[in-house]
């Protein structure tokens, strides 16, 4: 799609031009229509996809303990020919890199498509492990962690997954490590993805070794585990979304992946004393396209409430 793309950005200006040339009045303004359709599909399939967006994000929370604390967050990479080569995912973790964050944070679908890894060709296969493997270059003091997503599961769970641990970056599938610092321990627990042919999330799994008071962070790939997640929990950071990866004016998202999507599809959520991130990630799904909805990276500092 994006080979077509290009060819239609090249040949569509000389083909407005010639019909501009030759037209009355309404064949103008229904080329006029379409120069501006032109360029927006333009821009939607070629450029936006392209960019990368850094985004701070301040959250306070009450169950929060101890020194604030700076998250990179990584998610929806999407590793495959459309927009996604591995040199790209390893300039997006250069990127990240240079914001120094504390500790970094995967969130699911490493991989681009839908099809298993048994029915894709060697070269395919080996692309999405180079992709993976370039998370490893991420650099942060307190690690890496991440948790898998649907399209990880369809490609082949334990595949991914140990791509990523060869990456230094530890799967946390219904379980949680507790992390040391000076400025106070904190925990990190990761959910089981809801397509996970091994386990389904589990708040109170993950949850289970980390004593009441004790502040901790949640990581899951979709927004609908939220509900599950106890007001103990200073922060539930979620992907999966792709903020809609359209996002037209006065209309909004047409498309969403998943109810928790349309109810959270982006940004700060905070319902009662739980806190909820969802991050719109980098790459692209289904379509090769992103309009109003860029690629970001996402810096959240976690801090008490005053």
């Amino acid at each position: 799609m994006i080979a077509f793309a290009c060819i239609l950005a090249a040949t569509g200006p000389l083909a407005a031009w010639w019909l501009w040339r030759r037209g009355a009045a309404i064949t103008r303004a229904v080329v006029g229509l379409l120069a501006l359709a032109y360029l927006l599909g333009v821009w939607a399939v070629l450029i936006e996809p392209q960019t990368l967006s850094v985004r701070e994000v301040a959250v306070e929370s009450p169950a929060w303990r101890g020194a604030p604390v700076r998250i990179g967050v990584l998610s929806d990479v999407h590793v495959g020919p459309d927009h996604m080569p591995p040199d790209r995912v390893r300039r997006i973790v250069t990127r990240l890199n240079r914001e120094r964050p504390d500790v970094i944070v995967f969130l699911g679908d490493y991989v681009g498509g839908h099809a298993p890894a048994a029915q894709r060709s060697e070269p395919d296969r080996a692309e999405v492990m180079k992709g993976v493997a370039a998370l490893g270059e991420a650099r942060a003091p307190l690690g890496r962690y991440a948790v898998l997503g649907n399209h990880d599961w369809w490609f082949g769970g334990l595949l991914v997954e140990a791509a990523l641990t060869r990456a230094g970056a530890p799967v946390l599938e219904n379980r949680a490590v507790r992390i040391d610092r000076p400025g106070g321990s904190f925990w990190i627990a990761g959910l089981a993805d809801m397509e996970s042919a091994r386990a389904s999330p589990s708040a109170a799994a993950a949850l289970r070794e980390i004593p009441d008071g004790e502040p901790a962070i949640v990581l899951t790939h979709w927004p609908d585990t939220f509900p599950g997640i106890p007001d103990r929990i200073a922060l539930t950071l979620a992907g999966h979304s792709h903020c809609g990866q359209v996002n037209l004016p006065f209309v909004g998202r047409p498309v969403l992946p998943s109810p928790g999507s349309a109810r959270w599809p982006c940004g700060v959520y905070r319902e009662g004393e739980r806190q909820l991130y969802v991050t719109g990630g980098v790459g692209t799904s289904i379509l090769p396209v992103r309009f109003r909805a860029p690629p970001e990276i996402v810096i959240v500092t976690l801090s008490a409430a005053p």
